[in-house]
């Protein structure tokens, strides 16, 4: 099996709301509530939910890009929550970003050239020239023509620019890519370029990543496993197939139940209808956060928070119409 790499536990990040000339704090955003997972060498985690659920906030805030408000964060075993900047800079090295926007990630004052081999000058890696070799080879890679180094991003199309995202990550050999949707800007047919050229690299590197999404078919074809998040907190995760074939969670039953297929498919399928909006997560509600809209709810969901426990083998859910060895009836409104 393969080792450990990333491995969270009870992160949590709030973030504070002032007001009055004095900022004084009068709430928090609960953006992230205690979320827990692992990643091992090599392997892609799916990680899912609506907009607004703290998913590109847990990717931030493994990277340090955001101070943790609680918890911890270990990368080869390494405890690097609190560790100051200087401390912090060798494991930047192994820890990167794609951004979601692959126009604004990138400087328009810089040349792509400039801007994949910044990292390297940044960690002082190798001599001028050996930088602007890696950065022909960088750029041979990732699919773009090493003469294009010295043009601006303004020059390139939409899909070229993730691109040069992608080898600017690539830069420092890292062990670990965090992707905040790294596809969801682009046109459909680029998409199946990027997603396909990130697997080829796991493979050649690899490399594993935290690949942070709202599309489901995306999700599925790049993943190992998949994590579900709800207001902050991880509701469901498994294998993809386990997901996608068995929902245990009324959430994940709702999303896979809207993911577009074909109609002779649709014959048979459960719609999901969510009813309400989705809750504030500056005042989130009490117990289970999905049990204002959940079709289960029962009146223990609204007092008691369930825990993210083992169902079934591999297969981790929080919901307690699953205390007790009692099983829910899902499963019907799961893309097939």
């Amino acid at each position: 099996m393969s080792e450990t790499l990333l491995e969270v536990r009870d992160l949590k990040k709030h973030f504070p709301i002032t007001r009055g000339v004095f900022s004084r704090v009068s709430g928090h955003v609960y953006a992230v509530d205690g979320v827990s997972f692992e990643i091992k060498r090599g392997e892609t985690l799916g990680l899912v939910g609506e907009s607004g659920c703290g998913k590109s906030t847990v990717g931030r805030t493994l990277l340090r890009l955001l101070e943790p408000t609680d918890g911890s964060i270990r990368i080869g075993g390494e405890d690097i929550t609190h560790l100051e900047r200087a401390e912090l800079l060798p494991y930047r090295r192994r820890m990167q970003m794609i951004y979601q926007d692959p126009y604004a990630s990138l400087n328009p004052r810089m040349s792509a050239g400039e801007i994949v081999g910044e990292p390297m000058t940044i960690h002082e890696v190798g001599t001028p020239k050996e930088r602007l070799e890696k950065v022909a080879a960088l750029f041979d890679r990732v699919g773009l023509r090493p003469e294009a180094i010295g043009n601006y991003p303004h020059e390139f199309s939409g899909g070229q620019r993730q691109r040069i995202g992608i080898a600017r990550a690539l830069a420092l050999n890292p062990d670990l890519i965090v992707g905040d949707e790294p596809v969801s800007a682009l046109d459909v047919s680029i998409q199946a370029q990027i997603i396909n050229l990130l697997m080829d690299l796991q493979d050649e590197f690899n490399l594993s990543y935290l690949f942070v999404a709202h599309d489901l078919a995306v999700v599925e074809h790049i993943s190992h496993r998949v994590a579900v998040m709800y207001l902050g907190r991880i509701v469901e995760m498994t294998d993809k197939t386990s997901l996608f074939e068995m929902p245990l969670h009324p959430y994940t039953e709702a999303l896979l139940s809207a993911v577009p297929i074909p109609k002779a498919s649709a014959r048979g399928r459960k719609r999901v209808i969510l009813t309400g909006d989705v809750p504030s997560p500056i005042n989130p509600p009490s117990g289970c956060h999905f049990h204002t809209r959940c079709p289960y709810a029962m009146p223990r969901c609204k007092v008691d928070v369930p825990t993210l426990r083992e169902v079934v083998p591999g297969h981790f859910a929080s919901c307690h119409l699953h205390d007790g060895g009692v099983k829910l009836p899902l499963g019907n409104g799961a893309a097939s």
